[in-house]
């Protein structure tokens, strides 16, 4: 069995939060069964590490989890959130504070680079 998992977050983004819960659900649970688990967060998906966006944003009307819930879920199981060094700068402003689980900037090699290792199982969302 694989023990690690990358995640691209692509599609998941602020407009269709929706969206949003399943690549954390996923990325929790494969934590939870001891696996290395990153988060790739791609294009318009760096906002979600924006501090007040995730916390803002709800899966589905009613829900009292928010989106930003689920990464501290998936944070706290020390899932990795990596972040595109390109779409942070087109995307997120000089002034604009990030959300303490934000785990750094990662070139889209990487990410490329987890789904050629066999040792890594890759999701994209």
């Amino acid at each position: 069995m694989k023990r690690k998992l990358a995640i691209l977050l692509w599609g998941a983004t602020i407009d269709r939060p929706q969206l949003c819960a399943t690549p954390f659900v996923h990325a929790t649970a494969a934590a939870a069964f001891d696996c290395e688990v990153e988060i790739h967060f791609a294009g318009p998906t760096v906002r979600l590490l924006v501090e007040g966006v995730a916390a803002g944003l709800r899966p589905w009307p009613g829900s009292e989890t928010s989106i930003l819930d689920m990464m501290c879920q998936a944070a706290n199981l020390d899932v990795k959130f990596l972040a595109c060094a390109m779409a942070m700068q087109a995307l997120v402003g000089a002034d604009e504070a990030l959300i303490r689980e934000y785990g750094g900037t990662a070139a889209a090699s990487l990410f490329v680079q987890r789904t050629l290792d066999p040792e890594w199982a890759t999701l994209v969302y």
